[in-house]
């Protein structure tokens, strides 16, 4: 590997390597990597969101509705399961989004005790500019990859991912 090709990783498990010889540090070379990678995605989801007025978890609950399909209508209770939120939670960035004109709630005509959530015009176009600013950054993080490496590594990291997302 030449010096060009190092990464931080590579100084920092080379460090550990000499400070701690005792230690099987390879663990790093993935994990430190994935960890790096994710704080760049991040700071890529957020920047995307910013540019579309929205925070993260506006993002999640509008493309949650959006990639239900027309009528992109779901009961707040599937919305709990798609974000990983209490009810409580849930409730609340309902509120603030119908606030906001993204979303509206409608009696729900097969129970007379619940309701729908769906997006507005306003909310769907917002959701799809961000979606598509993500992409594009997205795309620009994976861009030293080619496509076939693109999906091995996707499927590398579907191994690995399963057992977490597994009932």
């Amino acid at each position: 590997m030449t010096e060009d090709a190092r990464d931080e990783v590579d100084r920092l498990v080379a460090a550990w390597r000499t400070e701690r010889p005792d230690l099987d540090v390879e663990p790093l070379q993935v994990l430190s990597r994935v960890s790096r990678l994710a704080k760049h995605l991040d700071r890529a989801r957020r920047a995307a969101f910013a540019e579309h007025d929205l925070e993260p978890w506006e993002f999640d609950v509008l493309t949650a509705l959006r990639r239900a399909g027309k009528p992109y209508e779901l009961s707040p209770g599937a919305l709990l399961r798609a974000t990983l939120v209490t009810s409580g939670t849930m409730t609340n960035r309902i509120d603030r989004l119908a606030q906001a004109g993204h979303v509206r709630r409608r009696p729900d005509p097969e129970d007379r005790r619940g309701v729908l959530v769906s997006l507005t015009e306003t909310g769907l176009a917002r959701v799809d500019a961000a979606f598509s600013d993500l992409l594009r950054r997205e795309h620009d993080l994976l861009s030293g990859l080619g496509p076939t490496d693109q999906r091995a590594l996707a499927s590398l990291l579907r191994t690995l991912l399963a057992p977490f997302d597994s009932p």
